[in-house]
């Protein structure tokens, strides 16, 4: 047998045993007649030792041992000499008496070790170097058992998990779709889901009262630090429930995977804001709620002065940063800077501190009197010490968005983003409808399958963008983790819908037909939700971005570059499906 122990599980209990271990050559050392090589596999890390005076021809052999050469060996457990209270093993070590190299290795192109000399390309295209590392590897362990107690719980709350096709058709309403053309069925096309929405909600029809699964999904869309071309959705979907139900349920998962994995027990009920409260007062409808400075509206306090830029604003607020007045000038124009960055916008930023004698001052004092300026401070609660930032513009949506990076970097800046702290939240009432430029129409906020709020269904007819959503997320540290609705299960309301979102009685039909027909057998009242998997796991490893989760992620364009895909198929696969590539400028 290659092994009868791992790397990871010998402790001083095994003194005096012998023992096989297999494994990869971290590294070695010499030190006068001694060789000591670090063995490592998935489990840890077991120092090994070979004694010159004991065997000199097999620490000869040793000495050749290159890292990430693939051994096997034999020896006897003993009580390591200078202990490592660092390693699982650092009481122990083995002095070999048999060594067999399994495999040779080229000198990898960066360390395998958690503080590697890698940058994020490289170790991207030799991943399977880079999942070698042990923080890496705990990621994928911290997701497997994620899944794991994911299952548990809905098994143990009646759900089955059903899987839905890969292969569907295209649904056009959201992100972009990918598309698959297929070879039996000249030119057409299946898409990669999306999501299972449309199936899950046929699963409701056909009587699966409660529906889940672990699922891929697909969305070619532009990437940022919490997407990827393909991810992973704990999909779920229930009959007979109303809104409340489903908070209920998928809270306690929440709550169960706190405790299980993270060791967190957490008894009171999840905070609720409305979305119109959560671009209110933070700018942002996934607010992290792990710090304060809540905005504050000034227009009555600071119009009317003489300062053009607020007089002539449609919206002017701030935020109140605590214990922050030390702020030196460059430090408020670093902050300045930085809402002015176009991918920001802001035109400028507005600066008060509060002094130790309660004073207010101000980078614009010539506007103001000290009155006003008191006014202000009251406005916020401030107190000696703190730092008031403001922004105006004249477009009260926007200029809030720009607030609310503004907010986040002062608390990035102050340290106020804890990893190791959470606040969950659930943002309700979200708008049905949101008007898209691009498109000239009003787009579903969602999905075109939400049900609206029973008392706002009389709006449809009259006040369509006013309609509220029967649609939930869960925010955790300013993440959505995942985010469900109440499902419309009356063909002729989903009709309606149907028209307000632009899609005449033929096209609907042509898209989705099957549903709309499905609902005429019976369809019960359902709902549901999807958590994204990816997301919980790097908010519990306390990741930056959802790619290091991932065994095989792509890169911010969207490639592999470890597989180079995407990548040109040759002609007579383009001739199998009937397609022809055009021309692309480089």
């Amino acid at each position: 047998m290659y092994r009868t122990k791992t790397c990871g599980e010998l402790r001083a209990a095994n003194i005096g045993e012998t023992v096989v271990l297999s494994g990869w050559v971290q590294k070695s050392r010499e030190l006068g007649g001694m060789t000591f090589v670090d063995l490592r596999d998935r489990y840890g890390i077991t120092q090994l030792v070979f004694d010159e005076n004991q065997n000199a021809a097999l620490c000869e052999e040793a000495k050749k041992l290159g890292r990430e050469f693939v051994i096997q060996i034999e020896g006897k457990v003993v009580e390591r000499s200078s202990k490592n209270p660092k390693m699982d093993t650092g009481d122990i070590e083995i002095i070999v008496s048999k060594l067999t190299v399994l495999n040779t290795s080229e000198i990898p192109p960066f360390t395998i070790q958690d503080d590697t000399d890698g940058g994020d390309d490289l170790r991207m295209k030799y991943r399977y170097l880079d999942l070698r590392r042990q923080c890496v590897r705990k990621n994928l362990e911290l997701r497997h058992k994620m899944a794991f107690e994911v299952r548990r719980y809905l098994d143990e709350h009646g759900f089955l998990e059903v899987e839905t096709p890969v292969l569907i058709g295209s649904t056009p309403e959201g992100a972009r779709d990918f598309v698959v053309p297929s070879r039996m069925n000249p030119g057409q096309f299946y898409a990669l889901p999306q999501s299972p929405q449309t199936l899950k909600q046929l699963l409701m029809v056909a009587g699966f009262d409660r529906y889940f699964q672990i699922v891929k999904c697909f969305r070619d869309e532009d990437l940022r630090a919490d997407r990827q071309p393909e991810f992973t959705q704990i999909d779920c979907e229930m009959s007979f429930v109303e809104q409340e139900d489903i908070i209920t349920l998928f809270e306690g998962m929440a709550k169960h995977l706190f405790k299980t994995i993270r060791n967190i027990d957490i008894k009171e009920a999840f905070p609720r804001m409305t979305w119109h409260d959560a671009m209110k007062y933070y700018g942002s409808d996934k607010p992290d709620l792990r710090f304060d400075m809540k905005f504050v509206e000034l227009m009555d306090v600071l119009k009317g002065y003489g300062f053009g830029v607020f007089d002539n604003a449609e919206y002017i607020g701030g935020i109140c940063a605590k214990g922050a007045a030390t702020y030196t000038r460059k430090q408020l124009d670093q902050l300045t800077e930085f809402v002015k960055r176009p991918q920001i916008g802001a035109k400028g930023m507005v600066y008060a501190r509060v002094e130790a004698d309660g004073n207010v001052k101000s980078s614009v004092d010539k506007f103001y009197s000290q009155d006003v300026l008191q006014k202000m401070k009251a406005a916020f609660g401030a107190e000696a010490g703190d730092l008031i930032l403001i922004l105006s513009g004249d477009d009260t949506m926007k200029t809030r968005k720009q607030l609310c990076e503004l907010r986040l970097e002062v608390a990035n800046q102050l340290g106020l983003r804890d990893k190791d702290k959470f606040a969950c939240l659930w943002v309700v009432d979200f708008p049905m409808y949101e008007w898209s430029e691009e498109e000239g129409r009003l787009m579903a906020m969602h999905h075109p399958f939400t049900s609206p709020k029973p008392e706002d269904v009389p709006l449809l007819d009259t006040d369509p963008a006013s309609v509220r959503a029967n649609a939930y997320d869960m925010v955790i540290n300013g993440v959505e983790v995942g985010g469900g609705s109440i499902r419309i299960h009356d063909s002729q309301l989903q009709a309606k819908i149907f028209k307000i979102l632009g899609f005449t009685p033929e096209k609907a039909q042509e898209q989705f037909g099957f549903l709309m027909n499905a609902f005429k057998y019976g369809a019960p009242p359902h709902g549901g939700l999807a958590y994204g998997l990816d997301r919980w796991v790097s908010l519990f490893a306390g990741l930056d971005s959802i790619r290091d989760c991932i065994a095989f992620p792509k890169n911010n364009s969207g490639r592999d570059v470890m597989l180079d895909a995407p990548s040109v198929i040759d002609q007579k696969q383009l001739d199998e499906l009937f397609l022809e590539v055009k021309d692309i400028e480089k």
